[in-house]
């Protein structure tokens, strides 16, 4: 085993966003430290090459556990109130592999930091690690702000059937797209205690419907559940530890291709490039020109080790396609308007 490691998810779709989380780990955390690549899906080809090229990273090959954890959210997702819906495909996240990521509590390293693959890394992790001394879990995410409406957990229907108090389940809401744990946490026979509670005493209800299929709605159930103790970077009492971290809400300051965050320069741990399609890092990576935000950063780390092959230039979109982004730009722009309401930093 190995005491100290990170995880991503990814396949060959993402490979341009793989390449630039690897690179950015190599620059701002370390680049020593163990990767482990979980795969997505078996679209591996592009990833298995990149693996070749660096002798830190590995592919996670346990398929027992990765069949494990399938088979338990299909089973568990198949007693949801929105199992029954006509129009399954309208549920985003149907049949997606994102729960794939719960394999790391069975891998190699005795600590872990999990990244999702839309990240890139801006600083050390030496003190997320020293906090899994004391605690469960670590997150840095703003979900315990969300109105109930869209909090991944039921928080009054969970209230008016067991002891926990709502204050107690809103400060443990988290996401899933960055969290240090440890492993051994959600053991085969914990899981299926879990799956009895779900199923059999009906706590599947206690997941926000809108929530179907997402694995961070399961993975707050679980944490909860398991009664974890956690730590969330944006509840600290310092408040140079509450920052944002999404691409598509926070501000930002870009600083020798650092991110900090705009209102005091705080650093953050990583920019999550939430709700923008892979489709956009590969067309941009490709010299197509996209509107995301700090694309010159992700740009920066996709080629850091192959600049000769950095574009220069852009092809910028046809009417038709700029009519398109801005029909797309409108809708990601109210999803983060929305977002923005209930998240407020100091």
């Amino acid at each position: 085993m190995t005491s100290q490691g990170i995880y991503t998810l990814a396949n060959d779709n993402v490979y341009d966003q793989l390449v630039a989380l690897l690179n950015s780990i190599e620059v701002n955390v370390s680049s020593q430290i163990p990767i482990c690549i979980i795969p997505y899906d078996d679209r591996l080809e592009l990833v298995k090459q990149e693996i070749a090229s660096r002798p830190n990273v590995t592919l996670f090959e346990n398929t027992e556990s990765i069949q494990r954890w399938e088979d338990f959210a299909r089973e568990v997702w198949a007693v949801h109130p929105r199992a029954k819906e006509k129009n399954l495909q309208l549920t985003p996240w149907y049949q997606q592999h994102l729960q794939r990521k719960f394999v790391a509590f069975d891998g190699d390293f005795d600590k872990f930091v999990f990244y999702d693959g839309d990240s890139l890394a801006m600083k050390p992790l030496d003190d997320v690690f020293a906090k899994l001394d004391t605690y469960d879990f670590v997150f840095d995410d703003w979900e315990h702000k969300k109105p109930e409406a869209f909090a991944s957990l039921n928080i009054s229907q969970i209230v008016a059937v067991s002891s926990y108090q709502a204050e107690e389940i809103r400060s443990k809401l988290h996401c899933g797209s960055f969290f240090a744990s440890k492993r051994g946490l959600f053991s085969p026979t914990e899981i299926a205690a879990f799956k009895k509670k779900l199923i059999a005493d009906r706590e599947i209800n206690w997941i926000n419907e809108k929530g179907w299929w997402d694995d961070v709605f399961l993975f707050n159930y679980l944490t909860l559940r398991a009664e974890s103790s956690i730590f969330n970077y944006t509840l600290s009492p310092n408040s140079q530890e509450r920052t944002g971290n999404c691409a598509n809400a926070d501000p930002f300051i870009n600083i020798d291709n650092i991110l900090y965050n705009q209102q005091g320069q705080k650093p953050i741990h990583r920019i999550h490039y939430m709700g923008y399609p892979y489709q956009d890092f590969t067309n941009l990576a490709k010299g197509k020109d996209v509107d995301i935000p700090h694309k010159d950063v992700f740009l920066h780390y996709r080629f850091l080790k192959e600049p000769e092959n950095k574009p220069e230039k852009f092809q910028y979109p046809n009417l038709l396609q700029k009519t398109k982004k801005k029909i797309y730009q409108f809708g990601r722009k109210l999803k983060a308007k929305m977002y923005n309401q209930f998240r407020r930093f100091r």
